[in-house]
């Protein structure tokens, strides 16, 4: 007899936390590593077995079945299955070295875990029996305990059936089979199918930027001939642009630049300082003032006519003078 807790990652009742989540990881990487079939697992049964329970650790149920599971059959290599319920963790679990000779099997016994399919309550004893070899799993009334009976029909069987309880015997071609979780081929799957996924990732980038790539070149190819006229004509019009641009902004400058130097002469000759000149509306339009003694007219110098004196005088005594042409 073995009393000890376990869990089972494919617990299909409502207390088993995240079964069909590990079911749905263990189906994929299984995929991706290569070992999913579509092989029915064989029912298996060895007399290493050892069952048990645990408190339940949110978050750490696995790691705390497989501590448990590994100190009961004395090595860190095991099978092992377990589901969560009434806050506690119940498991199975056997040396990985039974499966050497079994390696597509399940136990049926571990669908009377609670929580599993063929679970009806602790008051109940479950019996397999395969080939002359019997097992038997229940609860033991006053520590609520699991306990595991393993060995020949001829032995067990008489002293299972005097217990005082209710019998279920399980059919393992009737009842869905429950997998054994071997933990660093779970492992070893993951990384593979991690592996796999960075493959494939790899392999659609290459193909995306091959495929960009082409696309760049066959519009070069269709659409070179027209760019380059395109080009040309625009290369064309700027130049005719600039050029015309250069020659109307030298004109302008220069013929701005001879009439400040005539206003600067004519100024300079009678007293008077230009103190401003503004050219607008894209050179149509020219404004300046300047600074002239009172006696100055501006009316009998040609290069001022059309000046008028603005009111008031500047506080050197001159008066101001506006002119637009």
């Amino acid at each position: 007899m073995a009393d000890s807790m376990s869990t089972n990652g494919n617990n299909t009742g409502p207390s088993n936390i995240g079964g069909g989540i590990k079911d749905r990881l263990s189906s994929m990487a299984s995929m991706a590593a290569g070992t999913a079939g579509d092989a029915r697992p064989l029912p298996f049964l060895t007399n290493e077995m050892v069952g048990g329970s645990v408190p339940a650790i949110a978050g750490s149920e696995d790691e705390t079945v497989w501590n448990a599971a590994s100190q009961a059959c004395g090595t860190e290599k095991i099978h092992y299955t377990y589901t969560v319920e009434d806050g506690r963790c119940w498991y199975l679990a056997i040396p990985s070295s039974a499966m050497a000779s079994n390696p597509n099997s399940w136990c049926p016994l571990a669908a009377a875990l609670p929580g599993n399919e063929e679970h009806w309550d602790k008051e109940t004893v479950y019996i397999y029996e395969q080939e002359g070899l019997a097992s038997a799993l229940r609860w033991d009334t006053e520590t609520g305990r699991i306990q595991v009976f393993i060995g020949p029909s001829r032995t067990i069987l008489p002293k299972i059936q005097s217990m005082d309880a209710n019998f279920v015997t399980i059919n393992p071609d009737a009842t869905k089979p429950v997998p054994w979780v071997q933990r660093q081929l779970r492992s070893e799957q993951i990384a593979r199918m991690t592996g796999l996924t960075v493959l494939l990732s790899g392999v659609g980038v290459a193909l995306l930027a091959i495929a960009y790539i082409l696309t760049i070149n066959f519009m070069s190819i269709t659409l070179g001939s027209d760019l380059r006229k395109a080009e040309e004509k625009t290369r064309k019009a700027s130049n005719e642009l600039m050029t015309m641009a250069a020659k109307t902004l030298q004109n302008d400058s220069l013929r701005h630049m001879v009439r400040v130097q005539e206003l600067l002469d004519v100024l300079g000759d009678n007293d008077g300082t230009l103190v401003r000149y503004e050219v607008s509306n894209n050179g149509n339009t020219v404004e300046w003032e300047a600074l002239v003694p009172q006696a100055f007219s501006a009316g009998g110098v040609p290069e001022l006519r059309g000046a008028k004196p603005m009111p008031g005088l500047e506080e050197d005594g001159r008066v101001r003078i506006h002119g637009t042409r």
